[in-house]
């Protein structure tokens, strides 16, 4: 490690990626394209789910316990969940980091954390 704090850090720890995910969730499910993928889901819980996972990607205190990627989206993908909307997700979480003030490097670099994310997602 050279010194450098950890994004999850550098973006202001759990309650900031609580905001990022809230806003991130209700810009989703107001996407005709892409709500219907969770709304079978109980979304406090996705919300839980969603911020455990970033908390742990972005390098904070290790505590998630879900599902790998692949197992965790393999009933979406089998319902067409695709390229197209893994780019609209996460587009609406970029807007979301953007619209709560995140500085640009560190929306970049969690763009590039995400974009690590796709084959895993997607199943491939």
């Amino acid at each position: 490690m050279d010194g450098t704090p950890s994004l999850f850090s550098r973006i202001g720890g759990t309650e900031a990626i609580f905001a990022v995910v809230r806003d991130f969730y209700d810009r989703i499910m107001a996407d005709a394209s892409l709500r219907g993928f969770f709304s079978h889901m109980e979304m406090n819980a996705q919300i839980d789910k969603q911020v455990a996972f970033l908390v742990f990607a972005f390098g904070g205190p290790s505590r998630y316990t879900g599902k790998d990627l692949r197992v965790a989206h393999s009933k979406l993908v089998a319902e067409g969940l695709s390229d197209v909307h893994f780019d609209a997700v996460a587009g609406h979480l970029d807007a979301a980091l953007r619209g709560l003030g995140v500085a640009d490097i560190l929306r970049t670099e969690v763009m590039n954390i995400v974009g690590t994310t796709r084959k895993d997602v997607l199943g491939r």
